[in-house]
């Protein structure tokens, strides 16, 4: 599956900017924040001493009512996968505790997860008419205990008959320690068998990207290979998945920026030994099993204050790119 590309800017939603430019292009599966409305939704969810809360809305008034089938996949149990299936009339909007999935008639979804559980929901309508696709809004939030809290909308999937193109091969981001930021969440979603309804995810569907950081004046610091997937670091498929790869010496589902703004669970950098405190991600594909990745970026003070938003990947993209790396 491959993206049509659009121009846009994301802002963060409180203290702390990142702005993606993206140049327009023909393809089969249209991604992008879910303000206008999509048929498949993606979100991160984390209950490590967090809670998340996703609002789905159905605002497609052109049918009586609409299913939806909601996976949600735990990272840290070896991404296994837990499901159900929901229904939705007109403009109609639920909220998912994922603490306590209640379905939108009231009832138990079934699904119950782990206090440190952590990973992926794909939320996706019933495809009826390819033609006349339900169209869904959604967003998500998650409340930190020590007194932050991220939120921003879910990254949605929309089907178009156009022709293929190239697929995405950059997505950069700006990051900076202003308002006290010390710790970051570079979360990404690796998965398979877009625009169907039973959409995959696990180890063994990754992306790899060579990632560079570029400073305040655009010199540029090479950092190091990096795959992600639906993957931790206690798997022991961990060694196998990056030998098959043979593009890293690291895996993860989630990543911190570098020794200055490290991850705020602990986690594997982007690029480690490298110290500067405001400038650009860059991120180039090298290779990926998976059909495409959808990247969040979180940043907290580590206290009360917390930023997130998602950068969408694409076919192109306009970014500072200098001709050596120093």
């Amino acid at each position: 599956m491959i993206l049509r590309g659009f121009l846009t800017t994301l802002l963060l939603l409180t203290l702390f900017i990142f702005t993606t430019t993206f140049l327009q292009a023909g393809s089969s599966i249209e991604v992008s924040e879910t303000d206008g409305g999509d048929f498949q939704l993606i979100a991160f969810f984390d209950l490590r001493n967090r809670e998340t809360i996703i609002q789905v809305t159905n605002t497609d008034s052109a049918h009586d009512s609409t299913t939806v089938h909601v996976q949600i996949f735990t990272v840290n149990d070896l991404c296994n996968e837990n499901d159900f299936f929901d229904d939705y009339t007109i403009n109609d909007t639920h909220v998912y505790d994922l603490r306590n999935i209640i379905t939108n008639d009231g009832d138990p979804s079934g699904v119950v997860l782990p206090d440190n559980a952590y990973g992926i929901v794909v939320v996706t309508c019933q495809i009826k008419d390819i033609n006349a696709l339900t169209s869904m809004i959604g967003n998500v939030r998650i409340l930190d205990a020590n007194g932050y809290e991220y939120r921003t909308n879910m990254q949605g999937v929309g089907i178009n008959q156009d022709n293929l193109s190239t697929p995405f091969q950059i997505y950069t981001f700006n990051f900076n320690t202003k308002s006290g930021v010390t710790l970051s969440d570079v979360v990404g979603i690796a998965l398979d068998d877009l625009g169907s309804e039973e959409v995959s995810a696990s180890a063994d569907i990754y992306t790899a990207f060579d990632v560079d950081i570029l400073n305040e004046n655009e010199d540029i610091f090479s950092c190091r290979n990096v795959l992600f997937a639906c993957i931790d670091q206690d798997s022991p498929r961990l060694e196998e998945i990056l030998q098959d790869s043979g593009e890293a010496n690291v895996a993860s589902f989630e990543y911190g920026i570098n020794n200055v703004i490290p991850h705020s669970k602990g986690g594997e950098l982007l690029c480690p030994g490298n110290t500067i405190s405001e400038g650009v991600a860059r991120l180039d594909l090298l290779s990926g099993s998976a059909d495409e990745a959808f990247i969040y970026i979180g940043l907290n003070n580590g206290n009360g204050r917390g930023s997130f938003d998602s950068v969408m990947l694409q076919s192109y993209v306009i970014v500072p790119i200098p001709q050596q790396k120093g």
